[in-house]
């Protein structure tokens, strides 16, 4: 029997990289409620009673960055003294200018050397999908997510008011010939007040959090592990510089498939790094949802300026049913990779954005990248 022991890692919407990427796609979101045919790459910077904005935009409409970080900040948690970074008295600081002209000539249709809109850059994507999950995730990354939720769903609904917005989790899941049997190691980091005992938030955390998401994954053995260098009084922003991002992994897949390397916060859909990783995972997904193989990885890949890609391949690790040369003519038959047909398709000229900034944007209902609805045509395509 080949056991192996796979891990991921998620953090919770107070983590100081998580900041950064909701305030960039909060400001993204504001320019695409205003303009939908704003184009955006925002950077930011959260550092102890500091947020730094940065970036190059084109929109119609002048938006108020200032109001935009506050309201990020305060949904967050970050409001008062008590939470260790307060929205009210941050000092922030904003400087975004005008996109580049000569990259502008490339996305925009009928300008540029190409008709058709070309891709906002250079680069490769992945998506990936497995059926070990209802979500067609891998489960180490699923059970991340729901423990760093399930921590700020007790902070905010006063289970356990003591806690702060910084977190993290790690899961560590135990594969017997490839098949998922249970949680070898459960970390988590949860900061909160100084006035309750590291015992008691041990205690709680194990209780109100850990049990309730891993339930019957856990056994005797399982190790568990809770700030576990002790007290965890002083997080967020104060003690630990965020970066738009910094956690391009916990926003795809937890390290179990390939990346190509660009994050997706605080970039519109004409940047390919993220309407191109929704669309591969989306092409992915729905292989999987049809049956064609168990595991399936679409990796994508464009030239600046130009619409249709340069390259695509998929990987299905053994588990396909058919020939995988056989499922990528199905998936280039069915899908339509070039930048506009993204945008359109998957409706990403709304500001739906800032919701993917925590937790991942994949594995989630709510999000248009998410359906099977090319579950038949694939079917079709591939006989």
């Amino acid at each position: 029997m080949n056991i192996k022991l796979i891990t991921s890692e998620s953090v919770t919407e107070g983590h100081p990289d998580k900041v950064c990427d909701q305030i960039s796609d909060g400001i993204l979101d504001e320019m695409l409620k205003r303009d939908p045919h704003s184009h955006a790459a925002v950077e930011s910077f959260a550092t102890n009673g500091m947020i730094v904005v940065g970036g190059e935009v084109r929109t119609k409409e002048y938006i108020q960055v200032d109001d935009i970080v506050r309201k990020v900040l305060k949904s967050i948690g970050y409001n008062g003294a008590e939470s260790g970074f307060d929205c009210d008295s941050v000092g922030i600081m904003s400087s975004l200018h005008a996109q580049s002209a000569e990259i502008a000539q490339g996305v925009d249709e009928g300008a540029g050397e190409f008709k058709e809109q070309g891709a906002g850059d250079q680069g490769l994507m992945y998506g990936f999908a497995t059926n070990e999950t209802k979500e067609l995730m891998p489960l180490p990354i699923t059970l991340a997510h729901k423990l760093t939720f399930r921590l700020a769903e007790v902070r905010k609904n006063k289970t356990l008011p003591y806690l702060r917005p910084d977190g993290k989790s790690q899961v560590t899941v135990e594969y017997h010939d490839g098949i998922a049997k249970r949680v070898e190691t459960v970390v988590i980091a949860a900061c909160h007040s100084e006035k309750v005992k590291l015992s008691k938030v041990r205690a709680d955390i194990l209780a109100k959090v850990i049990k309730p998401v891993l339930g019957k994954l856990m056994d005797k053995k399982t190790k568990v592990y809770i700030n576990s260098t002790g007290a965890f009084t002083f997080g967020g922003p104060a003690a630990d510089t965020g970066l738009t991002g910094r956690k391009i992994i916990v926003d795809t897949y937890g390290g179990v498939a390939r990346h190509g390397g660009g994050c997706f916060s605080g970039k519109d859909s004409s940047k390919v790094d993220r309407s191109g990783a929704y669309m591969a995972r989306y092409a992915a997904k729905n292989v999987v949802a049809a049956g064609l193989a168990d595991k399936c990885e679409v990796q994508v890949a464009y030239a600046i300026g130009v619409a249709k890609p340069v390259g695509i391949y998929i990987d299905t690790f053994g588990t396909n049913k058919y020939a995988e040369e056989d499922i990528l003519k199905a998936i280039e038959k069915v899908f339509d990779f070039r930048p506009k047909a993204i945008i359109d398709h998957l409706e990403l000229r709304k500001p739906v954005f800032l919701k993917t900034a925590a937790y991942g944007h994949f594995g989630r209902p709510e999000f248009r990248w998410e359906k099977t609805d090319k579950v038949a045509a694939l079917k079709k395509a591939i006989k």
